[in-house]
């Protein structure tokens, strides 16, 4: 299977999420991991990464993720 070009992982101690493109890592997301993506130039992020071609979700679905 071909790497997808995002992955968002679990939730860091600190309580954000680190989240890669293409195998870069963009940064961590604290809040909010759709606004994070649509800073990032991804404007329709949400509808990416309901789609399993362009978004992975480890250690969780995207509706679960909740601030620490």
């Amino acid at each position: 299977m071909a790497m997808v070009p995002i992955v968002v992982y679990p939730q860091l101690g600190m309580g954000g999420w680190r989240v890669t493109a293409r195998g870069r890592i963009l940064g961590l997301a604290y809040a909010d991991v759709i606004e994070f993506l649509r800073r990032a130039g991804l404007p329709d992020a949400e509808e990416r990464l309901d789609d399993p071609s362009w978004g992975k979700w480890r250690g969780g679905r995207a509706q679960h993720c909740e601030a620490a």
